[in-house]
């Protein structure tokens, strides 16, 4: 069964691209290029491609700091050294408006031009940041609106959406990442990372993965500039 995985770079993507594979998905890869911060993900999003021998690998350009809103597509400073409590709060300022919508609209526009008939994509509900289109009401929300106002939703074929680690820790992550030989040094997660890549260790996505890497009992592979407080 084909399949679109929506790969940025990232601890969660990499590992849900292995989950699809690991079901026996043939796999295309769609990344985006959306003037984020932290753009070192897209490369590392082709290293993991390559990687996962993945034939097909679009990499879309999207101008998103043409809207801005967010951290991610801002020069607005990026939070930094927040506690777990912290991060249960607001929706932080690394909020980008509406980017699971609009990447998920493209995931299906590509689905739709290959024939595929599934997307995935890394959405986490349990140690995510209070985004809230990582949420699965939003997904069953998306599902429907595909149904609806798609092609394939009309001629009754359907594009699944399916979000396997949706309800896992990011230590349950990490271990199933592991079992399934994810190449964790080649995936990035740091919101600002220094000019040549090395991940910050302070913002709350260092955080997360820092302390998911600490509860799954595994060594972190990838450097860090500074260990936060």
């Amino acid at each position: 069964m084909k399949a679109i995985v929506l790969a940025s770079g990232g601890l969660d993507s990499t590992v849900t691209a292995a989950v699809a594979k690991r079901d026996g998905h043939d796999l295309s890869f769609l990344t985006i290029s959306y003037g984020q911060r932290h753009c070192i993900e897209v490369e590392r999003a082709g290293e993991v491609a390559r990687m996962f021998g993945i034939v097909n690998h679009l990499v879309l350009a999207l101008d998103l700091r043409a809207i801005g809103g967010s951290a991610l597509t801002s020069n607005h400073p990026v939070p930094k050294d927040r506690s777990e409590a912290d991060r249960q709060g607001e929706i932080p300022s690394t909020y980008v408006p509406a980017r699971n919508t609009i990447f998920l609209s493209l995931a299906i526009a590509y689905a739709e031009t290959m024939d595929a008939s599934l997307v995935y994509l890394g959405a986490n509900v349990v140690d995510y940041s209070g985004y809230p289109d990582c949420r699965p009401e939003f997904l069953r929300a998306f599902e429907e609106v595909v149904r609806l106002g798609t092609r394939s939703g009309v001629e009754g074929k359907g594009i699944e959406i399916r979000a396997p680690l949706l309800s896992f820790s990011k230590a349950e992550i990490i271990r199933l990442g592991a079992s399934l030989n994810v190449p964790f040094h080649l995936t990035h997660s740091c919101y600002d990372p220094s000019m040549s890549g090395v991940a910050c260790g302070r913002c709350d996505s260092c955080r997360i993965r820092r302390e998911g890497f600490q509860a799954a009992g595994l060594t972190d592979p990838i450097a860090y500039a500074e260990a936060g407080t």
